[in-house]
């Protein structure tokens, strides 16, 4: 898998802009069948910082309604990646 397939977006929450104040955890939206080491290979080729460690989960689609008919939205992968010591955060996410 190419890094632009593995990381598809950064999740930009209120729960993840505090995990990003500490200046060291971003969370992204990844493919569905990425693993840790693709992860980190993408988030160091991409953004140039060092990863120490990736944290994954997957969150399953909930079940809505529309009327009488009945339907699911799609699972998806999220990343908690954490950079080394001394690293920082990209420019373009610090202000996301």
């Amino acid at each position: 898998m190419k890094e632009t397939e593995v990381i598809r977006r950064p999740i930009i929450t209120e729960k993840t802009t505090i995990q990003r104040e500490d200046g060291r955890t971003i969370v992204f939206e990844v493919a569905m069948r990425a693993t840790k080491v693709d992860i980190r290979h993408a988030v160091e080729r991409l953004l140039g910082s060092k990863v120490s460690s990736v944290r994954t989960v997957i969150s399953h689609g909930k079940v809505k309604r529309q009327g009488r008919f009945v339907g699911q939205r799609p699972d998806w992968k999220k990343a908690y990646v954490r950079l080394r010591a001394g690293e920082k955060v990209p420019e373009f996410l610090e202000g996301a």
